[in-house]
């Protein structure tokens, strides 16, 4: 029995389907073969529950962790009406905080653009073109036989374009656009609350330096008062040159601080102006140091809230959520993109009947599959490179959040040591102040030489430059214990 088999011939159109389909699923295959993802390997430290040191007892400030600081506005924390001026007008003029708000500006354009991104482009085109033939050339001479010797086309027609996000890269792209646009926001807001903190810390600065002035000038006309008081004593025989000499070199060592007080204060108060965006000058009228009260309680909250309130941290975690979504926009490079196209219009030979519907009526329809082959080493290293600006994202952020447990708890000790050191501090000027007093009166009676006396001022006059430097310092270390829980941002 004879056997026969027939072989049908396939037809083009059946051999460029195989074709394709076979090129498919080659390149999604090849695509599917992306690189393993890269394991962290550290595991992060635990954030404590509590501060260090959480609460002080005794003559220092209670520290309450049931509440947090940095939801207190900064209108509300500083009291001081002059310093709440400046502070309004750094707001409103400092130019650090100008650019901040410019480039939120420009993130939020780029989000805008973000946001359309999964919709079709669109396009209009219309072209006309009059093609007259040589008669001499071959297309001349064989269309001139049918009295042909020109040739028109007109087109007017409307082109779609369209991207399938099957794999989710425009939906990253677009999450990346706006976690950008939150994490300037955040970079703005750790520039505002650091420029009211170094408004304050300047403005409490000037008045540790005005007191200093203001005690300097006292002790100047104390010193005066001895010098004369010595010479005196001299013309009268109680006492000799050299005590006279003595008690004047002290008087010029009281008179050279105040050059150096004034030199620091106008410095001090160009730092204020320029912080506020205006030229060097004075800040006008405000207030003095003893008029300025410590916060009674320091409430630090806990530090996980750090995680929201502090605009730093923020930064860097939206930082590591735009390396995540990186991440997804390099994956689906991998990937196959789906493109569909269509374009539409009319089309004419002659002018007069191009808007001859629907005579003129053309349309089209397309899909295509594009898969990268010979980019695909350039796509995986994309890919990797990726992961790994994720990995170092992940230890920055880690690290954001060390610095500002660290910042609070360190602003938490040093603000109850300058607390203690304040209560001693004013003892010591009561003690010395009035050892001046006594060795003064002493002095006169003929029962104590001059150098007790010069000793006894020298002393009083340090320790009360000392006493207003520690409650200046004090008022610093709220700010910085406001400015490291997140507190002055803009709610």
């Amino acid at each position: 029995m004879n056997t026969y088999i027939q072989y049908k011939k396939a037809s083009p159109l059946m051999i460029s389907i195989r074709l394709l389909f076979i090129l498919a699923l080659m390149a999604f295959w090849v695509a599917c073969k992306t690189p393993a993802a890269l394991q962290g390997k550290d595991e992060p430290q635990a954030i404590p529950s509590v501060y260090s040191p959480a609460v002080t007892t005794g003559e220092l400030k209670a520290f309450d962790s049931t509440a947090n600081l940095a939801s207190l506005p900064w209108e509300e924390f500083f009291k001081d009406s002059s310093l709440r001026r400046l502070i309004q007008q750094g707001l409103a003029y400092n130019y650090d905080l100008k650019r901040a708000i410019n480039r939120l500006d420009i993130a939020r354009v780029n989000l805008k653009q973000a946001k359309l991104l999964q919709l079709p482009s669109l396009g209009i085109s219309a072209d006309g073109n009059y093609n007259r033939f040589s008669d001499n050339g071959l297309t001349g001479s064989s269309m001139s036989g049918a009295g042909i010797h020109h040739y028109e086309d007109y087109n007017l027609q409307l082109q779609l374009s369209w991207e399938a996000d099957i794999w989710g890269k425009i939906r990253n792209q677009q999450k990346y656009a706006l976690e950008d646009y939150l994490r300037t926001g955040e970079a703005g807001q750790a520039i505002r609350t650091q420029l009211i903190a170094d408004i304050a810390k300047g403005y409490y600065n000037l008045l540790i330096l005005e007191r200093q002035y203001q005690i300097a000038t006292s002790s100047l006309i104390l010193a005066d008062s001895t010098l004369e008081l010595t010479r005196l004593l001299k013309a009268a025989g109680k006492t000799n040159q050299l005590s006279v000499q003595q008690t004047a070199a002290q008087r010029e060592t009281v008179a050279l601080l105040l050059p150096d007080l004034e030199d620091q204060i106008a410095a001090q108060q160009n730092a204020l102006r320029e912080l506020t965006g205006a030229m060097p000058g004075s800040i006008g009228d405000h207030g003095q140091l003893d008029d300025v009260q410590l916060p009674g309680v320091i409430q630090t909250g806990a530090p996980a809230d750090l995680l929201s309130n502090r605009p730093d941290v923020r930064t860097v975690e939206l930082s590591l959520k735009m390396a995540i979504s990186k991440i997804g926009v390099a994956k689906a490079n991998l990937y196959p993109s789906l493109r569909i196209t269509a374009a539409g219009g009319v089309e004419s030979l002659k002018t007069s009947n191009w808007f001859n519907l629907p005579a003129s009526l053309f349309g089209m329809v397309a899909g295509s599959i594009l898969q990268p082959v010979f980019q695909q080493g350039a796509l995986k290293r994309d890919y990797k490179v990726a992961q790994l600006e994720k990995e170092d994202a992940v230890l920055a952020f880690r690290a954001s959040v060390l610095h500002a447990v660290t910042e609070v708890t360190d602003a938490l000790t040093h603000y109850q040591k300058l607390n203690s050191q304040s209560i001693m501090a004013e003892r010591q000027v009561d003690t010395l102040q009035q050892g001046a007093e006594n060795a003064s009166l002493l002095y006169k009676s003929g029962l104590a030489n001059y150098l007790e006396v010069i000793s006894a001022q020298n002393n009083s006059l340090q320790a009360e430059l000392n006493l207003a430097s520690i409650h200046g310092r004090e008022l610093i270390a709220a700010v910085d214990i406001y400015r490291s829980l997140g507190g002055g941002r803009k709610h």
